[in-house]
């Protein structure tokens, strides 16, 4: 095989999702809040909210942090503390966060036979590898709800290493950590400046895969850059058709 790993990104590649983080859901999570003392209208936690992250990621920048990532659970955490919440504000701060996301998910669902295609890759030989910009408060959950963890070799969430995609050490702290050997690593997904980018960046090989969450200003693929016509090390993929491009990896 012309690979040993995929390394695949979560949203808009493997997972089709929806959420609106509209008035209604800051009013439900300020109700949770308020169960606990913590009392804000929803305008208010917003506010609050957004105020304490920009200052975190404007404190992580000055420590030379191009692409920040900042646990959303940990904000959470200080808005309850600014309330006077000490004894179990991290828990707290957990359970807000994910009532949020909870609320604010309108769907979440697999792209059609993406179970059956990692299977198959996996059948082949390739190791599976998730690296993916998120909140691991979420995330982790979220791949249990949809039965991907245990298909996957190893699972890197950004929100765990402070930094996001484009930034290589993202991409390192994978490589590194699994001794990879990047030029047998193949990065697969759906936004051409965060996953594909860096991923040349970082040394990889690259997949774009033209999918409904691809940021819209964001060109379709390239036929002459589909799997098996291209050999430079980049390729495109249109759509989110997991049997056939399975089946096109598994020829490489």
């Amino acid at each position: 095989m012309k690979y040993a790993d995929l390394i695949f990104f979560f949203f808009g590649t493997l997972v089709d999702i929806h959420t609106e983080e509209n008035a209604l859901v800051w009013e439900k999570t300020a109700i949770f809040f308020g169960f606990y003392g913590a009392h804000y209208t929803g305008e208010e936690l917003k506010t609050a909210f957004c105020a304490a992250m920009s200052r975190r990621e404007a404190q992580a920048g000055q420590s030379y942090e191009c692409f920040p990532d900042i646990p959303f659970e940990q904000v959470m955490e200080e808005l309850f503390r600014d309330k006077g919440i000490e004894g179990n504000a991290d828990a707290l701060g957990i359970q807000a966060a994910q009532l949020f996301r909870i609320s604010s998910i309108e769907y979440i669902k697999l792209y059609p036979h993406v179970p059956e295609a990692l299977a198959k890759l996996r059948g082949k030989g390739y190791r599976l590898w998730l690296l993916s910009n998120a909140q691991r408060v979420f995330t982790a959950y979220e791949l249990r709800h949809l039965g991907l963890g245990e298909q996957l070799d190893g699972i890197y969430i950004s929100s765990d290493y402070g930094c996001r995609k484009p930034d290589l050490r993202f991409y390192n702290a994978l490589l590194t950590e699994q001794k990879l050997d990047v030029k047998k690593c193949l990065m697969i997904g759906n936004d051409r400046e965060t996953d594909i980018a860096g991923a040349k960046a970082a040394g990889m090989d690259t997949l774009y895969m033209h999918t409904n969450l691809t940021p819209p200003d964001q060109t379709e693929a390239d036929p002459a850059l589909f799997p098996g016509n291209a050999s430079d090390g980049h390729y495109e993929f249109e759509g989110c058709d997991w049997q056939q491009l399975a089946d096109l990896l598994c020829k490489m």
